[in-house]
């Protein structure tokens, strides 16, 4: 048997996955979380061979859960499961140690097999998305990337400042060329064009 941690912020969506996937002769599901905190805990608790895994979740995301597994050490595989056709939520879930990367509306049966996919230590991305991937490169900085996610969730450089360390002008530096390299016009655009994009 494969045993699963499903992690989804939607108990509905949770327990119709959980259901579909409970089908599936060798597919066990152990554990369910509904946030990024729980689904950790979980894991590290149960020690499944899979987490599926929603990106945009409450204490913590789906690709910070796989990146703490990966630093870890542990050895449960990530797949994730999300609305999120972005070439740059794809990037960054690969360079976060998940193996699969799917989209919420594939059928069951290819969600199943990616599972079996990733168990066995193999890939299972989407393949529209994957040839996307390649072709665009995340242009910002994890410190570009830090800042910009902060300015748009509305705060001032000083609040950004102090929250990562960083000097105000350091900042505000940080901030121009993240505006630079995405073509935008003022802070808010960039971090909007970042999300669209997937990069925050």
């Amino acid at each position: 048997m494969i045993r699963l941690v499903l992690a989804e912020d939607q108990a509905m969506v949770r327990g119709a996955l959980a259901a579909l996937l409970s089908l599936e002769p060798d597919l066990e599901v152990v554990g369910e979380a509904g946030d990024g905190a729980e689904a950790e805990a979980l894991v590290r608790e149960l020690s499944p061979d899979v987490l599926v895994t929603d990106i945009e979740m409450p204490r913590g995301t789906g690709l910070e859960v796989a990146a703490a597994l990966r630093d870890a050490r542990l050895p449960t595989r990530v797949v994730i499961l999300t609305t999120f056709a972005r070439a740059g939520y794809l990037r960054r879930a690969l360079d976060a140690g998940a193996l699969g990367y799917l989209l919420k509306d594939a059928p069951a049966a290819v969600l199943a097999d990616a599972v079996r996919r990733v168990h066995a230590g193999l890939r299972a991305i989407d393949p529209d998305l994957a040839a996307q991937a390649w072709g665009e490169a995340d242009p910002l900085s994890d410190r570009e990337r830090q800042v910009l996610r902060l300015a748009g969730d509305g705060r001032s450089s000083v609040e950004i400042a102090q929250a990562l360390g960083l000097a105000d002008g350091t900042v505000r530096n940080y901030l121009s060329e993240a505006i630079g390299k995405l073509g935008a016009s003022n802070r808010v655009e960039a971090a909007r064009i970042a999300r669209e994009q997937g990069w925050l």
